[in-house]
Formats: C-alpha cells, sequence, structure tokens
C-alpha cells in the first residue's frame, strides 16, 4: 500500500516522460508531436469518473498537450510552470483541496520541489535517481507506458473503487 494514498482526492502529473515516454520529436515544419499511452488515458478516464481530479503541470508548452488534455476532460493545464512546487497551493486552491490531498507524479530533477509540497509522491520507474529515492513510490512501469494508469488502479483498488468502475468492461 503506498504511505498517504487514503486522503489522496486529486492526481497532478507532468507530461514529459510520465504521460509520454519523454521523446520529443519535430517534423520538418517544426510541428511537435509526442505519443501518449492510451491506456493512461483510460486510466484517467476512469480516475475522473469515480470523482476525483486529474491536472497537469508541466514546464513547456505544446499544443499538443493541450489537445490531449481537452479529449480526457483533464482541468487545469498548466504548461510553462517554471516553478512547480509554488504552483501547488494553487491548485489545490482551485480545487477546493489542501496540497496534501494531492498525489504528484514525475520523472525529472525539476518534479523535486513539487515532492515537498505533495501528500504523495510519485515517481515512474525510469525516473531519476535522485527523484525515485525522494519518492513516497516508484511505479513498475516506465514513463509513457502504463506509469499513471498503474498508479490510478492502485489508488482505486485501495479504495475498493476498482471492481465498480470496470464493471461496464468486464461484464457480458
Amino acid at each position: 500500500m503506498m504511505r498517504s494514498a487514503e486522503q489522496i482526492q486529486a492526481i497532478l502529473s507532468d507530461v514529459d516522460g510520465v504521460m509520454t515516454d519523454g521523446g520529443i520529436t519535430f517534423d520538418n515544419q517544426g510541428i511537435e508531436t509526442k505519443t501518449f499511452f492510451v491506456r493512461d488515458g483510460l486510466g484517467i478516464r476512469l480516475w475522473l469518473g469515480a470523482g476525483y481530479r486529474f491536472g497537469i503541470m508541466t514546464a513547456r508548452t505544446s499544443q499538443i498537450v493541450r489537445l490531449r488534455a481537452s479529449e480526457l476532460g483533464i482541468d487545469p493545464v498548466l504548461q510553462g510552470v517554471p516553478a512547480k512546487g509554488a504552483a501547488v497551493a494553487d491548485v489545490a486552491h482551485q480545487w477546493g483541496l489542501e496540497p496534501e490531498q494531492i498525489c504528484y507524479i514525475g520523472d525529472d530533477l525539476s518534479d523535486l520541489p513539487v515532492f515537498r509540497e505533495v501528500g504523495l509522491s510519485v515517481a515512474v520507474a525510469d525516473a531519476v535517481p535522485e527523484l525515485r529515492k525522494a519518492a513516497d513510490h516508484v511505479t513498475k512501469a516506465p514513463g509513457g507506458r502504463g506509469a499513471v494508469r498503474e498508479l490510478i488502479e492502485e489508488l482505486l483498488q485501495q479504495r475498493g473503487r476498482w471492481d465498480d468502475l470496470i464493471r461496464k468492461y468486464t461484464q457480458g
């Protein structure tokens, strides 16, 4: 069981290296593309459908992130955030939560300040060593390959919500 998981009402996620594998591709016209893992997306929808919150907080800015977030119903989508740790209180206030009720999942050094501000800090399996060491929990899956889904499943299973949420998929 994850430490402090019972109080979590919301997840904030980094994007590059967490919701994607960290690769950033530009075509010949300078158009950026990213690959998102579809099972993470369904996990996010299940989390939101269970009445919890999910937001994105990333240092980069990308139209494709806005598009993916819109498709999944993610709000807020905070891009171009240079000091992520300082932004946690604002997001908590927006959601009507305390920072201790927020889980943050990240992969790199810029996520360390956020870990000090939230109730549950999660590093993806392939995060930098410093982040894995500082995390309350480390996923088995790497970024962009199911880490977000793994986190959501574990939180929902601990609450006894997972089976009910997936019933429409498991019953004929």
